[in-house]
């Protein structure tokens, strides 16, 4: 009898013992490398803010963490793997725009606003820019030959129904030619193939042509911000609203660059990576190299990050109604409310 209690005693405080480990969450997180995977390919824009932000805050923590990227699909590749993955924090998603493309091409069926965290740390550029020996030499001779030839004027894009695809589709329209759009797997690739001649134009970041200008690799036509940029050596990168003035009071047009993980992950989890992340946009490094891209620091966590998430889906969603993207969803398939509509809308279906 005496065994029997002291077993049954000894059941009972290993069962307490149990009862008070330490979860995940609760304990020392992270216990092992984190992984950050980049929705973009390697040496791109999202890549270089991405790499650069990791290693700040790699060094302020001491954590261990480990990139890789998975490009394909405007960022739907890297989403489906991040969301496929346990929602313990171990596994981060490089993204850039709120990874609105993969929601408004169709494919990721999760939204950045309602089943992600995101963090937002800055904010970039659209460029055009050809080689040197181009026949265009400035935007009227891109606008002239693309008007006389309908959509023969090749430029390159990040990934159809991305970024730079829709940032040059915009210009486009508003004036009044039709291009051909050529697909690449990220920014750098599209600059490369400008670079390279496969396309007449090269399309992409300011922070992905400049050093190419800088050298005289290639020469801009437009970018758009809402002011002119000084390259450096009698190198001006004119503002798109110097030649479309109809436009010029929607400047800047914009790409955004985010660090995001699962809202199912453990909250105190996200404070921790919250807390490095701001503490590695604030950074000297990263401040040095917003001024050298030129970057615009803009950083938006919580609430605030869901609602611009929220509001740049549906801009690009209406934006690529309009000009008939092919395979982009509608607002109606995505549920989403139009432009005018959204502070009504979110007001009852946001996000904290």
């Amino acid at each position: 009898m005496m065994g029997t209690k002291l077993a049954l005693t000894g059941m009972a405080l290993g069962a307490a013992a149990l009862a008070f480990q330490p979860t995940a969450a609760q304990a020392e997180w992270p216990e092992r490398p984190i992984t950050v995977v980049v929705m973009y390919g390697a040496g791109g824009g999202t890549d270089t803010v991405i790499r650069t932000l990791v290693g700040e805050m790699a060094k302020s923590t001491g954590w261990k963490i480990n990139v890789i990227n998975k490009p394909g699909a405007v960022g739907g590749i890297a989403t489906r793997y991040v969301g496929g993955k346990k929602a313990d924090g171990y596994t981060l998603l490089g993204a850039a725009n709120y990874n609105k493309y993969a929601s408004v091409m169709g494919h990721t069926k999760t939204r950045a606003w309602k089943d992600w965290q995101y963090m937002q740390a800055a904010n970039s550029r659209g460029s055009w820019a050809v080689r040197p020996d181009s026949k265009f030499k400035t935007f009227a001779d891109v606008i002239a030959a693309a008007k006389a030839n309908p959509g023969k004027v090749s430029i390159s894009t990040s990934g159809t129904g991305g970024l730079w695809h829709e940032l040059a589709a915009v210009v486009a329209v508003a004036a009044g030619v039709t291009l051909k759009y050529v697909p690449y797997k990220g920014g750098k690739n599209a600059t490369l193939a400008g670079l390279n001649g496969e396309t007449m134009i090269a399309g992409g970041g300011v922070h992905e042509h400049i050093e190419h200008i800088r050298a005289g690799k290639l020469i801009s036509i437009q970018q758009t911000g809402a002011a002119d940029i000084d390259a450096g050596g009698g190198k001006i990168m004119k503002s798109v609203g110097n030649f479309l003035p109809q436009i010029k009071g929607q400047l800047p047009f914009s790409g955004i660059y985010n660090l995001a993980m699962l809202k199912s992950v453990d909250k105190s989890i996200q404070e921790k990576v919250q807390k490095a992340f701001v503490a590695a946009v604030k950074s000297d490094t990263f401040a040095k190299v917003a001024k050298k891209k030129f970057f615009e620091i803009d950083i938006r966590l919580g609430a605030q990050a869901n609602r611009r998430a929220a509001q740049v889906e549906v801009q690009t969603a209406a934006t690529f109604e309009k000009l008939k993207i092919k395979g982009a969803l509608s607002l109606k398939q995505l549920g989403l409310p139009k432009p005018a509509d959204f502070d009504a809308w979110w007001a009852k279906n946001g996000t904290k």
